[in-house]
Formats: C-alpha cells, sequence, structure tokens
C-alpha cells in the first residue's frame, strides 16, 4: 500500500510526456522510481537530497545518474508533487 501520494501537476505531465518520448529506454527504471517514492522516499536508491539556491525548499531524485525529478513534498496529506523531469540541465530552469 501506498503510504505518499504522487501528484502530478499540468507542468509535470507536459514535460514527463516529452522526455518518456525522447527516452523510451528508461520508462520502466522510471515507472520503479514512482513506485519507490510512493512507498519509501527515502529508500537509497533514490538518493533523495535537498536543493539549493534558486530551488532551495525543493528535493530531487535520481531516475539515473544522468536524470532527475525535481520533487515537493506536501508533508500535511502526505503528498509528494511532481515538478520536472530531466538532466542536471533542470536545475538551470
Amino acid at each position: 500500500m501506498s503510504r505518499f501520494k504522487l501528484i502530478f501537476t499540468e507542468s509535470y505531465l507536459k514535460r514527463e510526456k516529452k522526455f518518456l518520448k525522447k527516452h523510451p529506454e528508461l520508462i520502466e527504471r522510471y515507472k520503479k522510481v514512482l513506485r519507490l517514492l510512493e512507498l519509501n522516499p527515502n529508500h537509497p536508491s533514490l538518493r533523495l537530497h535537498k536543493l539549493k539556491g534558486k530551488l532551495a525548499g525543493k528535493y530531487s531524485v535520481s531516475i539515473t545518474m544522468s536524470y532527475r525529478i525535481i520533487l515537493t513534498f506536501a508533508v500535511t496529506e502526505k503528498g509528494i508533487v511532481l515538478i520536472d523531469i530531466g538532466s542536471h540541465d533542470i536545475y538551470q530552469s
């Protein structure tokens, strides 16, 4: 059973669609990351960490060594809001 609810914003879903179209080889890995995120955001393989600078207050988890998901936690509802997906370049946007 899920401990956290993933919240997909409209802008995230657009970026996700584009990302998965560009990287179809990562679809299964991505799905696994989402399942782990729901069950245990602190799972070591996700490499969850707080971001700094203009992304302070947000977190990042790894899909692979090259690709990340940026997210926030809505702790009161045990929700995780997905914000962006992509390579390290997403830290610049």
